[in-house]
């Protein structure tokens, strides 16, 4: 994946969300009456303008990290006698309240159209039934086992791995019980998994953490494809090597080769293996990689030979839904996920969760490439998660975002006078260096991941 297919991923991600957020504003301005002069796409210098019948100059810039649209308003330059009645300003505060609120309101319902375009097609999936538990961990200690159905977590109903890892990662940074619901033998049953700072860093996957995993095909530790220049190749790995153990640990799978592999970057790795029936011992050293959140992991480059399988009825469920149900499917998965979003900002203030948590611009670019690689549903369903949380940043009481002026604004309907000019320029102050402060740990944690 090269850096021209990054940026331009990057670019199809957050072009159609910031157009979206800007026209939200746009429209709703229009709707009041309000003379709106500037519709941009990004921020810096012009790459190509218009101006449109509506008298609105639209534009294109070269930073597409946000946008603009810019009313006519007292406050920030001169205006028009004519132009006065229609001045953002001499709005009333109710109506400037939903011009600014706009903007991420239309980013949240763009977010529930994007999920409803993913729940409406059928598709064939794993069901929440348990393929595989790990020894010691806390689905093992509460006494779940490989065949359970899980039906719900905390009480929240669980009908795809989905909705679970959902369910879960509302409990990040957390310290106490998960309490899981599972069905066994047709009876229901609950199960209470010992948490400990749940989640606390990134990259953390939820079910690995508890200990428990959808449904693995049987594949055997069999090479079947090595690819050149890579540490498998460069450290004498040959396909059709059957793997028999790792630092005298017995594989009997390649989903354990897999996990040992990952868990074990820029480490030397005895493996014992069988190669044209004779036993043969190579000492390898997985090659160090960073996902798109900068978590490093171990990559051999060697591939399983995999031979026809079928995955047990027990363990696959076609979902298919309708549009209605899709829609109210999208809708609660957007509250959901709003829901996280607020909850994750609150624990990292609070501590329960790492500021490493935070991402910026180049993380966003990679996991858009990645996602791209992978088809259009996980692009769409990255889409869709950064559409909430641009909706939710900007809904933040923080003076320099909407929030920030929906707040003023609601003040000045209930006091029938606006707030001073000198707290606006104090707030606004403190906006510019919260969300400085905040931008700088962003961009430190993306070059920290790259490192």
């Amino acid at each position: 994946m090269n850096i021209v297919f990054i940026i331009l991923a990057a670019i199809v991600l957050l072009g159609p969300l910031i157009a979206i957020h800007e026209f939200g504003h746009f429209w709703v301005a229009r709707r009041m009456g309000v003379k709106v002069l500037v519709y941009s796409i990004g921020f810096g210098p012009t790459l190509l303008k218009w101006h449109g019948k509506d008298g609105v100059c639209y534009q294109l810039a070269a930073i597409p990290l946000g946008g603009y649209v810019r009313m006519a308003d007292e406050r920030e330059g001169e205006v028009a006698a004519e132009d006065i009645p229609y001045a953002f300003n001499r709005q009333s505060a109710w109506s400037r309240i939903a011009i600014v609120a706009a903007g991420p309101l239309i980013n949240l319902l763009f977010a529930i159209v994007l999920y409803w375009i993913l729940f409406l097609p059928a598709s064939e999936q794993l069901s929440t039934r348990i393929g595989q538990i790990q020894p010691h961990s806390p689905a093992a200690q509460a006494g779940l086992q490989v065949g359970d159905k899980i039906t719900a977590v905390d009480g929240t109903q669980t009908l795809t791995w989905e909705n679970l890892n959902y369910a879960l990662v509302e409990r990040m940074g957390e310290t106490g019980t998960i309490q899981i619901t599972a069905e066994r033998h047709q009876q229901l049953q609950t199960y209470n998994l010992p948490i400990q700072n749940f989640m606390r860093t990134s990259g953390q996957n939820p079910l690995e953490q508890l200990g428990f995993l959808p449904y693995q095909p049987d594949i055997k530790p069999v090479i079947g494809e090595v690819t050149p220049h890579e540490a498998a190749a460069n450290q004498g790995l040959k396909a059709g090597d059957q793997i028999v153990q790792i630092n005298k640990q017995p594989v009997r799978q390649w989903l354990q080769v897999t996990q040992i592999v990952r868990s074990h970057p820029e480490q030397v790795l005895v493996f014992d293996i069988v190669r044209d029936g004779k036993p043969l011992q190579l000492k390898v050293m997985p090659k160090g990689k960073k996902d798109a959140v900068g978590t490093e992991y171990g990559f051999l480059g060697a591939s399983a030979k995999v031979e026809n399988y079928k995955i047990p009825t027990e363990y696959t469920q076609t979902v298919q839904y309708s549009p209605l149900t899709a829609l109210g499917m999208a809708a609660n998965q957007t509250w959901q996920l709003s829901v996280i979003t607020v909850q994750a900002m609150g624990k990292m203030f609070t501590g329960k969760i790492g500021l490493e948590n935070l991402s910026g611009p180049v993380t966003i670019a990679n996991m858009a490439g990645q996602s791209a690689e992978m088809g259009w549903q996980p692009f769409i369903r990255l889409m869709a998660l950064m559409s909430v949380s641009l909706g939710i940043l900007n809904l933040l009481p923080i003076p320099v975002l909407d929030g920030g002026h929906i707040v003023y604004y609601f003040i000045e309907a209930l006091r029938g006078k606006p707030v001073s000019e000198q707290i606006q320029m104090i707030g606004l102050r403190i906006g510019i260096v919260l969300l400085g402060a905040l931008m700088i740990l962003a961009l430190f944690n993306d070059f920290a991941r790259l490192i």
